[in-house]
Protein backbone atom coordinates (compact mmCIF):
# COMPACT_ATOMS: atom_id res chain seq x y z
CA UNK A 1 0.00 0.00 0.00
CA UNK A 2 1.14 3.08 -1.09
CA UNK A 3 2.09 6.24 2.10
CA UNK A 4 -1.10 8.62 0.41
CA UNK A 5 -3.31 5.16 0.23
CA UNK A 6 -1.91 4.44 4.00
CA UNK A 7 -3.05 7.97 5.51
CA UNK A 8 -6.85 8.06 3.44
CA UNK A 9 -7.49 4.39 4.81
CA UNK A 10 -6.01 5.62 8.91
CA UNK A 11 -7.87 8.77 8.49
CA UNK A 12 -10.92 7.08 7.47
CA UNK A 13 -11.04 4.57 10.22
CA UNK A 14 -9.84 7.29 12.35
CA UNK A 15 -13.09 9.12 11.64
CA UNK A 16 -14.95 5.90 12.38
CA UNK A 17 -13.92 5.70 15.96
CA UNK A 18 -16.22 8.15 17.68
CA UNK A 19 -19.07 7.20 16.02
CA UNK A 20 -18.66 3.58 17.63
CA UNK A 21 -17.46 4.23 20.44
CA UNK A 22 -21.02 6.62 20.84
CA UNK A 23 -22.67 3.05 20.02
CA UNK A 24 -21.28 1.56 22.85
CA UNK A 25 -22.52 3.92 25.27
CA UNK A 26 -25.57 2.35 27.13
CA UNK A 27 -28.67 4.65 26.07
CA UNK A 28 -30.11 6.72 29.48
CA UNK A 29 -32.94 5.41 30.95
CA UNK A 30 -36.22 6.23 30.60
CA UNK A 31 -38.72 6.98 33.72
CA UNK A 32 -42.77 7.39 33.19
CA UNK A 33 -44.37 9.74 36.12
CA UNK A 34 -47.75 9.90 36.25
CA UNK A 35 -49.89 11.62 38.53
CA UNK A 36 -53.53 12.59 38.43
CA UNK A 37 -53.34 16.52 39.20
CA UNK A 38 -51.32 19.14 37.34
CA UNK A 39 -48.01 20.22 36.58
CA UNK A 40 -48.71 23.86 38.03
CA UNK A 41 -49.91 22.23 41.05
CA UNK A 42 -47.48 20.39 41.94
CA UNK A 43 -43.48 21.83 41.35
CA UNK A 44 -42.99 21.08 45.07
CA UNK A 45 -44.29 17.62 44.59
CA UNK A 46 -41.86 17.15 42.02
CA UNK A 47 -38.91 18.97 43.58
CA UNK A 48 -39.20 16.26 46.10
CA UNK A 49 -39.13 13.50 43.73
CA UNK A 50 -36.04 14.28 41.94
CA UNK A 51 -34.28 15.06 45.11
CA UNK A 52 -35.34 11.34 46.01
CA UNK A 53 -33.58 10.75 42.95
CA UNK A 54 -30.48 12.53 43.82
CA UNK A 55 -29.98 10.89 46.93
CA UNK A 56 -29.89 7.52 45.11
CA UNK A 57 -27.51 9.16 42.62
CA UNK A 58 -29.72 10.29 39.65
CA UNK A 59 -29.68 13.56 38.34
CA UNK A 60 -32.76 14.59 35.46
CA UNK A 61 -31.50 15.33 32.38
CA UNK A 62 -28.10 13.80 33.25
CA UNK A 63 -28.29 10.19 33.45
CA UNK A 64 -32.09 9.85 33.71
CA UNK A 65 -34.94 11.11 31.50
CA UNK A 66 -38.52 11.59 33.56
CA UNK A 67 -41.52 11.94 31.02
CA UNK A 68 -44.13 13.61 33.49
CA UNK A 69 -47.29 12.70 32.48
CA UNK A 70 -50.01 15.00 33.95
CA UNK A 71 -53.59 13.10 33.98
CA UNK A 72 -55.33 16.99 35.29
CA UNK A 73 -57.67 15.41 36.84
CA UNK A 74 -59.15 13.19 33.66
CA UNK A 75 -58.67 9.23 35.00
CA UNK A 76 -60.20 8.13 31.81
CA UNK A 77 -56.67 9.09 30.09
CA UNK A 78 -55.00 6.41 32.35
CA UNK A 79 -55.50 3.61 29.84
CA UNK A 80 -53.69 5.25 27.34
CA UNK A 81 -50.80 6.59 29.35
CA UNK A 82 -50.39 3.48 30.58
CA UNK A 83 -50.12 1.17 27.26
CA UNK A 84 -47.69 3.86 25.50
CA UNK A 85 -45.24 3.56 28.55
CA UNK A 86 -45.44 -0.29 28.49
CA UNK A 87 -45.24 -0.46 24.73
CA UNK A 88 -42.08 1.91 24.89
CA UNK A 89 -40.41 -0.17 27.57
CA UNK A 90 -39.70 2.50 29.61
CA UNK A 91 -37.34 1.60 32.57
CA UNK A 92 -40.07 2.17 35.45
CA UNK A 93 -42.83 3.54 36.15
CA UNK A 94 -43.79 6.04 39.26
CA UNK A 95 -46.57 6.93 40.37
CA UNK A 96 -48.75 9.19 42.80
CA UNK A 97 -52.44 7.55 43.36
CA UNK A 98 -53.86 4.28 43.45
CA UNK A 99 -55.72 4.51 40.10
CA UNK A 100 -52.54 4.91 38.16
CA UNK A 101 -51.22 1.70 40.23
CA UNK A 102 -53.56 -0.56 39.65
CA UNK A 103 -53.23 0.40 35.71
CA UNK A 104 -49.83 0.34 35.41
CA UNK A 105 -50.15 -2.87 37.65
CA UNK A 106 -52.86 -4.87 35.31
CA UNK A 107 -50.88 -3.49 31.99
CA UNK A 108 -47.33 -4.77 32.32
CA UNK A 109 -45.81 -8.09 35.39
CA UNK A 110 -42.14 -7.09 34.28
CA UNK A 111 -41.36 -3.64 34.04
CA UNK A 112 -41.06 -2.14 37.39
CA UNK A 113 -43.14 0.35 39.58
CA UNK A 114 -42.69 2.45 42.09
CA UNK A 115 -45.97 3.60 43.89
CA UNK A 116 -47.11 6.22 46.30
CA UNK A 117 -50.84 5.33 47.19
CA UNK A 118 -53.55 5.83 50.49
CA UNK A 119 -54.59 2.72 49.85
CA UNK A 120 -53.80 -0.80 51.36
CA UNK A 121 -51.73 -2.89 48.29
CA UNK A 122 -52.02 -5.76 49.60
CA UNK A 123 -55.70 -5.61 50.00
CA UNK A 124 -55.88 -4.29 46.40
CA UNK A 125 -53.63 -7.50 45.00
CA UNK A 126 -50.80 -4.76 43.93
CA UNK A 127 -48.38 -6.51 46.11
CA UNK A 128 -48.15 -10.15 48.25
CA UNK A 129 -47.43 -8.25 51.13
CA UNK A 130 -45.42 -5.07 52.54
CA UNK A 131 -42.29 -6.65 53.74
CA UNK A 132 -41.70 -8.80 50.36
CA UNK A 133 -43.73 -7.29 47.71
CA UNK A 134 -42.86 -9.93 45.60
CA UNK A 135 -43.79 -8.83 42.09
CA UNK A 136 -42.79 -5.79 40.16
CA UNK A 137 -44.28 -3.18 42.19
CA UNK A 138 -43.09 -1.52 45.32
CA UNK A 139 -43.46 1.75 46.48
CA UNK A 140 -45.24 3.96 49.94
CA UNK A 141 -48.51 3.50 51.34
CA UNK A 142 -49.75 5.47 53.91
CA UNK A 143 -53.05 3.93 54.83
CA UNK A 144 -55.56 7.01 54.41
CA UNK A 145 -58.34 5.21 55.76
CA UNK A 146 -56.95 5.23 59.33
CA UNK A 147 -55.67 9.61 58.91
CA UNK A 148 -59.18 10.38 57.26
CA UNK A 149 -60.74 8.64 60.32
CA UNK A 150 -58.42 10.66 62.40
CA UNK A 151 -59.13 13.46 60.63
CA UNK A 152 -62.60 13.14 60.70
CA UNK A 153 -62.05 13.05 65.04
CA UNK A 154 -59.89 16.13 64.92
CA UNK A 155 -62.42 18.14 62.90
CA UNK A 156 -65.26 16.99 65.68
CA UNK A 157 -62.93 18.36 68.21
CA UNK A 158 -62.46 21.46 66.22
CA UNK A 159 -66.46 22.03 65.88
CA UNK A 160 -67.93 20.33 68.85
CA UNK A 161 -70.99 22.05 68.00
CA UNK A 162 -70.80 20.61 64.09
CA UNK A 163 -73.40 17.62 63.45
CA UNK A 164 -73.76 17.59 59.30
CA UNK A 165 -70.65 17.40 57.98
CA UNK A 166 -70.29 17.55 53.75
CA UNK A 167 -68.03 14.99 52.36
CA UNK A 168 -66.59 16.27 49.26
CA UNK A 169 -65.37 13.05 46.83
CA UNK A 170 -64.49 12.68 43.33
CA UNK A 171 -66.10 9.76 41.87
CA UNK A 172 -63.57 9.62 39.00
CA UNK A 173 -61.35 8.48 41.46
CA UNK A 174 -63.25 5.34 41.90
CA UNK A 175 -61.04 3.67 44.50
CA UNK A 176 -60.05 6.40 46.72
CA UNK A 177 -63.61 7.56 46.89
CA UNK A 178 -64.88 4.29 48.29
CA UNK A 179 -62.23 3.84 50.87
CA UNK A 180 -63.25 7.44 52.08
CA UNK A 181 -66.51 7.01 52.24
CA UNK A 182 -66.13 3.75 54.46
CA UNK A 183 -63.99 5.26 56.39
CA UNK A 184 -66.05 8.59 56.86
CA UNK A 185 -68.96 6.97 57.65
CA UNK A 186 -68.17 4.42 60.20
CA UNK A 187 -66.56 7.58 61.77
CA UNK A 188 -69.66 9.62 61.90
CA UNK A 189 -71.77 7.08 63.23
CA UNK A 190 -69.56 6.48 66.17
CA UNK A 191 -69.99 9.87 66.91
CA UNK A 192 -73.36 10.19 66.26
CA UNK A 193 -72.71 12.42 63.56
CA UNK A 194 -74.25 12.84 59.76
CA UNK A 195 -71.82 12.53 57.31
CA UNK A 196 -73.19 13.84 53.72
CA UNK A 197 -71.80 13.05 50.54
CA UNK A 198 -71.24 15.18 47.65
CA UNK A 199 -69.34 14.19 44.24
CA UNK A 200 -67.48 16.48 42.17
CA UNK A 201 -65.30 15.60 38.93
CA UNK A 202 -64.68 19.41 37.36
CA UNK A 203 -64.40 22.94 38.47
CA UNK A 204 -67.99 23.79 37.26
CA UNK A 205 -69.19 20.74 40.18
CA UNK A 206 -67.07 22.15 42.69
CA UNK A 207 -68.99 25.28 42.36
CA UNK A 208 -72.65 23.84 42.37
CA UNK A 209 -71.64 21.28 45.20
CA UNK A 210 -71.09 24.31 47.58
CA UNK A 211 -74.64 25.45 46.79
CA UNK A 212 -75.97 22.20 47.85
CA UNK A 213 -73.88 22.62 50.83
CA UNK A 214 -76.04 25.56 51.96
CA UNK A 215 -79.41 23.73 51.04
CA UNK A 216 -78.25 20.45 53.15
CA UNK A 217 -77.04 23.09 55.81
CA UNK A 218 -74.04 21.04 56.36
CA UNK A 219 -71.92 22.64 59.44
CA UNK A 220 -68.47 21.66 58.13
CA UNK A 221 -66.69 20.46 55.34
CA UNK A 222 -64.31 17.07 54.54
CA UNK A 223 -62.54 17.40 51.55
CA UNK A 224 -61.33 13.36 49.93
CA UNK A 225 -57.89 13.65 49.50
CA UNK A 226 -57.59 13.72 45.68
CA UNK A 227 -55.26 15.22 42.54
CA UNK A 228 -58.06 16.70 41.14
CA UNK A 229 -58.81 18.30 44.48
CA UNK A 230 -55.24 19.57 45.30
CA UNK A 231 -54.87 21.02 42.17
CA UNK A 232 -58.22 22.91 42.71
CA UNK A 233 -56.86 24.29 46.05
CA UNK A 234 -57.39 28.22 45.46
CA UNK A 235 -61.47 27.32 44.52
CA UNK A 236 -61.93 25.32 47.18
CA UNK A 237 -60.45 27.67 49.69
CA UNK A 238 -62.48 30.71 48.33
CA UNK A 239 -65.51 29.04 48.27
CA UNK A 240 -65.12 27.91 51.98
CA UNK A 241 -64.57 30.89 52.89
CA UNK A 242 -66.89 32.81 51.08
CA UNK A 243 -69.54 30.78 52.38
CA UNK A 244 -68.05 30.52 56.09
CA UNK A 245 -67.85 26.88 55.70
CA UNK A 246 -64.97 25.44 58.18
CA UNK A 247 -63.07 22.82 55.87
CA UNK A 248 -60.20 20.44 56.55
CA UNK A 249 -58.10 18.56 53.72
CA UNK A 250 -55.22 16.01 54.22
CA UNK A 251 -51.95 18.12 53.26
CA UNK A 252 -50.95 21.74 54.72
CA UNK A 253 -51.10 23.54 50.70
CA UNK A 254 -54.73 23.79 51.04
CA UNK A 255 -54.82 25.18 54.69
CA UNK A 256 -51.98 27.51 53.07
CA UNK A 257 -54.32 28.75 50.24
CA UNK A 258 -57.04 29.52 53.20
CA UNK A 259 -58.83 26.29 54.72
CA UNK A 260 -59.35 25.89 57.90
CA UNK A 261 -56.99 22.48 58.91
CA UNK A 262 -55.33 19.67 57.57
CA UNK A 263 -54.11 16.26 58.40
CA UNK A 264 -52.04 13.73 57.29
CA UNK A 265 -48.54 12.79 56.00
CA UNK A 266 -45.98 14.75 54.91
CA UNK A 267 -46.51 13.94 50.94
CA UNK A 268 -43.29 15.43 49.69
CA UNK A 269 -41.67 13.13 52.30
CA UNK A 270 -43.94 10.22 50.02
CA UNK A 271 -43.04 11.84 46.59
CA UNK A 272 -39.19 11.53 47.61
CA UNK A 273 -39.12 8.05 48.57
CA UNK A 274 -40.74 7.35 45.42
CA UNK A 275 -37.51 8.87 43.77
CA UNK A 276 -35.08 6.94 46.25
CA UNK A 277 -36.97 3.63 44.86
CA UNK A 278 -37.01 4.97 41.36
CA UNK A 279 -33.27 5.40 41.70
CA UNK A 280 -32.57 2.39 43.53
CA UNK A 281 -34.20 0.12 40.58
CA UNK A 282 -32.38 1.89 38.20
CA UNK A 283 -29.25 0.74 40.05
CA UNK A 284 -30.19 -2.96 39.51
CA UNK A 285 -32.65 -3.46 42.87
CA UNK A 286 -36.01 -5.72 42.39
CA UNK A 287 -39.39 -4.43 43.52
CA UNK A 288 -39.72 -8.00 44.64
CA UNK A 289 -36.73 -6.74 47.15
CA UNK A 290 -37.90 -3.22 48.24
CA UNK A 291 -40.57 -3.58 51.29
CA UNK A 292 -43.45 -1.15 51.21
CA UNK A 293 -42.51 1.79 53.64
CA UNK A 294 -45.05 3.22 55.16
CA UNK A 295 -45.10 7.18 56.76
CA UNK A 296 -44.24 7.51 60.60
CA UNK A 297 -44.30 11.49 60.23
CA UNK A 298 -47.77 13.24 59.98
CA UNK A 299 -49.12 16.89 60.55
CA UNK A 300 -51.49 18.68 61.98
CA UNK A 301 -51.93 22.45 60.57
CA UNK A 302 -54.43 24.84 61.81
CA UNK A 303 -54.96 28.17 59.70
CA UNK A 304 -55.91 30.86 62.77
CA UNK A 305 -56.26 34.00 60.02
CA UNK A 306 -59.40 31.89 58.03
CA UNK A 307 -60.89 31.13 62.17
CA UNK A 308 -62.10 34.81 62.42
CA UNK A 309 -63.76 34.62 58.77
CA UNK A 310 -65.42 31.77 60.18
CA UNK A 311 -66.53 32.76 63.76
CA UNK A 312 -64.33 30.32 65.71
CA UNK A 313 -62.65 30.55 68.64
CA UNK A 314 -59.76 27.54 68.25
CA UNK A 315 -59.19 25.59 71.32
CA UNK A 316 -56.30 26.50 73.44
CA UNK A 317 -55.48 22.38 73.74
CA UNK A 318 -56.05 22.29 70.07
CA UNK A 319 -53.74 24.89 69.07
CA UNK A 320 -51.09 23.14 71.46
CA UNK A 321 -51.18 20.32 69.53
CA UNK A 322 -50.87 21.94 66.29
CA UNK A 323 -47.57 20.53 64.14
CA UNK A 324 -48.19 24.30 62.68
CA UNK A 325 -50.45 27.22 63.46
CA UNK A 326 -50.34 29.53 60.40
CA UNK A 327 -50.97 33.41 62.23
Amino acid sequence: MRRREFITVLGGAAAGWPLAADAQQPAIPVVGFINAGTADASTGRIAAFRKGLSEAGYTEGQNVIVEYHWLEGHYDRLPAVVTDLVQRRVAVIATRGIEAALAAKTATTTIPIVFGVGEDPVALGIVASLARPGGNATGVSFFAFEIDAKRFGLMHELLPKATRFAVLVNPANATPTEYTSKAIKEAARALGLDALLFNASTRAEIDATFAAFGRERADALFIAGDAFFYSRSVQLATLAVRDRLPASYVSREMVEAGLLMSYGTIIADVFRQVGIYTGSILKGAKPADLPVLQPTKFEFVINLQTAPSLNLDIPPILLARADEVIE
